[in-house]
C-alpha cells in the first residue's frame, strides 16, 4: 500500500539508511539511458537516490518525464560539460511498466 511504502521511506531516512548509487549510461543513445535507469530503479528501495551520468541529450527530457509518470523525484537535472547528470529519489513501492 502507499502509506506502507511511505512509512517505509520514513523509517529509513530516520535511520539514514538512504543510499546512493550511480548508473553512467554515457554513449548511451534513446531509449537505452531510460531503460536502464528503469531497471536499476527496480533494485532499489524507496529513499534511495540514484544519480544517472548521461551524453544523449534527450535524456535532459525523458528521464524527468520518466520519473513524473512512475513517481519518483528529480533533486538534480544539470550539464556538466558534455554530459547531463540527475539525481533522482525513489519514492514509494516501484510498479513500473516497460517502457515503449
Amino acid at each position: 500500500s502507499a502509506a506502507a511504502a511511505a512509512n517505509g521511506t520514513a523509517s529509513q531516512l530516520a535511520r539514514g539508511r538512504v543510499s546512493q548509487h550511480r548508473l553512467d549510461t554515457s554513449g548511451l543513445l534513446c531509449p537505452l539511458p531510460v531503460i536502464r535507469t528503469q531497471d536499476r530503479v527496480r533494485r532499489l528501495a524507496p529513499g534511495d537516490e540514484l544519480e544517472v551520468t548521461a551524453t544523449d541529450p534527450g535524456t535532459m527530457h525523458d528521464i524527468p518525464a520518466w520519473c513524473r509518470v512512475h513517481g519518483h523525484d528529480v533533486l538534480v537535472a544539470e550539464r556538466e560539460g558534455e554530459a547531463w547528470r540527475f539525481r533522482i529519489a525513489i519514492r514509494g513501492a516501484e510498479e513500473c511498466r516497460e517502457v515503449s
